[in-house]
């Protein structure tokens, strides 16, 4: 049986907040930097989706159907493609025509919902479903939680909501001898089955592409092929996730990143040992072998694969503890702006700015990171929160 290569692609962008002052508290509600997120998308669809996309169609349509990807979008990232580049938004509806491109399923604010509220977390993720069913045609099949973040408990919710498949992290220090080549299920319902990312073939191509220094370089696709290829023969599947900003923005174009992706689905078809399958169909080949047993919440983020990238210190919990106790009030609301503005604030960047693991990863804390220091970060957000807090209170329920 060919071994299954199935590609991820992760595509997000937060609105990024404006400088607001403490004494901006209970005067402004003006929270983003309109001008900063106009700018960046721009800028990143520029490097990044718009060649990419290009690339994605060429391939698809050089191979015949052969090759094949899945996208989750971010509902962040969607809804400034509407606003920013629209251009971008229709070269992923014209891969989405071709039948070849998988989207998933997500929280709609590429949040950290589901580690605070399941009510919040099932209420994005239906969201989030019915906007990529709206601007692709097809309601999702599969669910990937904002950075790989998996446990039982969030597997058995996914599950609860009809999901029969979602990514999460190959991490070692919860496969311990198992192999992330195989399907699995959650340890809670086995109806949710799970496709692992091999972090170490990822990180390859998205971290150490680049890098003069790293013994491998240059990486070529005929080199990446080989490494594929001595995977042992009873393993069945090589999930390759990675950010889509890989591509023209974290590895720049001259790093020789589009070429290898370019030649990369050609030199693994060859072989006649390989075939390229979205999640969905992958799971629909395979069989789970066991179940995976996660107690604790991992995530594709750093050395540790945990959360602590998000909640890791006390500027972090505190900022993330009281934003959810505010989630009540808001929703007692029951006015839309409200909530939109509530989700906004959710998104997971904002409290990975407040990171202090600057030893081991700082480079990737840094990247896209507008804050000198964690602590600006924190001070930023908290003056927002305190504003946000107010206009809570002072809107009349509708």
């Amino acid at each position: 049986m060919k071994k299954t290569i199935c590609f991820y692609f992760q595509v997000h962008q937060p609105y990024r907040l404006r400088q607001y002052r403490f004494f901006d508290i209970g005067k402004s509600d003006y929270y983003f930097d309109d001008f900063a997120n106009r700018n960046l998308m721009e800028r990143i669809a520029e490097r990044c989706y718009l060649p990419m996309n290009r690339l994605m169609l060429e391939l698809i349509t050089a191979h015949k159907g052969a090759f094949k990807v899945a996208y989750s979008i971010s509902g962040m990232a969607l809804q400034q493609f509407e606003e920013y580049a629209p251009q971008v938004l229709q070269g992923f509806q014209a891969l989405a025509a071709t039948g070849c491109v998988e989207f998933l399923a997500e929280t709609c604010a590429h949040s950290l919902a589901s580690l605070a509220s399941e009510e919040e977390f099932r209420s994005q993720l239906r969201h989030h479903a019915d906007t990529v069913e709206r601007l692709f045609g097809k309601k999702p099949a599969t669910f990937r939680n904002t950075e790989l973040i998996y446990s039982d408990t969030i597997g058995a919710a996914v599950a609860d909501m009809g999901y029969e498949l979602m990514l999460a992290e190959g991490a070692k220090h919860i496969l311990g001898w198992k192999s992330p080549h195989f399907l699995y299920t959650n340890a809670i319902n086995p109806k949710l089955k799970l496709l692992l990312r091999n972090f170490s073939l990822s990180d390859d191509i998205a971290f150490r592409f680049s890098n003069r220094s790293w013994e491998n370089w240059p990486l070529t696709a005929e080199k990446f092929t080989e490494w594929l290829l001595q995977a042992g023969e009873k393993e069945e599947i090589i999930n390759l996730f990675m950010d889509y900003e890989t591509f023209g923005e974290h590895q720049p174009m001259s790093s020789g990143i589009f070429e290898f992706m370019r030649h990369l689905p050609a030199s693994l078809l060859k072989q006649g040992r390989f075939e390229l399958l979205t999640p969905a169909e992958t799971v629909a080949k395979h069989q789970p072998v066991a179940p995976l047993h996660v107690p604790f919440a991992t995530s594709w983020a750093d050395e540790e694969r945990d959360v602590s990238a998000w909640l890791g210190n006390e500027l972090q919990n505190e900022a993330f503890s009281k934003l959810y106790a505010l989630e009540n009030d808001v929703k007692a609301k029951n006015d839309p702006n409200l909530l939109a503005r509530f989700r906004d604030l959710q998104a997971s960047d904002h409290f990975y700015y407040m990171c202090t693991k600057f030893f081991s990863d700082g480079a990737v804390h840094k990247y896209f990171n507008p804050y000198n220091t964690p602590y600006e970060a924190f001070i930023n957000y908290m003056n927002i929160i305190s504003d946000f807090q107010i206009r809570v209170a002072k809107t009349k329920t509708k």
